[in-house]
């Protein structure tokens, strides 16, 4: 693997590293590149990433919804990474590929609920300064309680690490490359 930030081996990683590795490991059966370069610098905010996950997982917004919004959000930022890896766990929620290319395009026809999520997740990640309070109306008539909303406003930032992480380091792909 050659990338731009320093990656142990998960093999030979030690400590907090190597305990978070064999975590990530028995949970999906391998420890993903983006995690072995985030756990190899930073094992203290590698573990705050999967709590952010888990925190994510065990909130009101299902897995279709939090999978949109890392979609929409991982093409808009250029992350070839995330978007090869969230359109495999896109799938293993239950989208099509044709869906995660519609959800990769900033937009969800089949679904006017998730469809409105996308759209703010997308304005959040494309525009500067307050939003507007006719696109947070939106999503809350879509069906979204505020609590959601934070729900989502989080998604996003969770996701837009890794995304900034993987471009940066310019991750090599251990997941089927997406065209």
């Amino acid at each position: 693997m050659t990338t731009r930030l320093h990656t142990t081996p998960v093999a030979q990683a030690t400590g907090k590293a190597a305990e978070l590795f064999g975590a990530i490991r028995k949970a999906v059966g391998k420890v993903p590149n983006a995690y072995a370069t985030i756990g190899s610098n930073a094992p203290a905010v590698l573990a705050q990433a999967l709590q952010t996950n888990q925190v994510l997982k065990g909130g009101s917004l299902s897995a279709l919804e939090l999978e949109a919004i890392n979609l929409s959000v991982s093409e808009h930022s250029g992350c070839d990474y995330c978007v090869a890896a969230h359109t495999l766990t896109g799938k293993m929620a239950g989208y099509t590929e044709a869906q995660t290319r519609q959800l990769r395009e900033g937009s969800y026809p089949d679904d006017a609920k998730i469809d409105a999520l996308t759209r703010f997740a997308m304005e959040l990640v494309s525009t500067r300064g307050t939003l507007p309070a006719a696109s947070l109306e939106a999503v809350r008539v879509a069906g979204y309680s505020d609590g959601q909303i934070v729900e989502a406003i989080q998604a996003v930032s969770a996701i837009l690490f890794t995304n900034m992480v993987n471009r940066v380091n310019d991750t090599t792909l251990d997941f089927p490359a997406v065209a």
